[in-house]
């Protein structure tokens, strides 16, 4: 199955905060990981996160890069991109715990 993705104003906005050649990595990596198995959890790129309804999952491009999203029947919605540094600030402010009523 062939996913939309569809990106976030914020996402669009972070993604510019990179330079060019990193840029093109994490497009990459968005297009092969998850256009067609966006839930296919592994040890290195995907993660099911826990404890929180939104977001869903987590890629991981590179060794710096964090890519935040949501999936639904056809469509994955990228949520954040941030660098491995802002990843848990990011979480905290804008995710939504279990434990505040959000369907998981």
């Amino acid at each position: 199955m062939r996913y939309e993705i569809i990106l976030a104003p914020e996402a669009v906005e972070d993604l510019q905060t990179f330079k060019s050649n990193v840029r093109a990595q994490i497009q990459g990596a968005i297009e092969r990981h998850l256009r067609h198995e966006p839930t296919k959890t592994s040890k290195v790129s995907i993660k099911r996160l826990r404890g929180i309804s939104r977001p869903q999952y987590r890629l991981r491009v590179g060794d710096d890069i964090r890519v935040f999203y949501d999936v639904s029947a056809d469509t994955v919605a990228v949520l954040a991109i941030v660098s491995k540094t802002k990843a848990n600030d990011w979480l905290e402010r804008y995710g939504v715990s279990d434990e505040e009523g959000g369907i998981n």
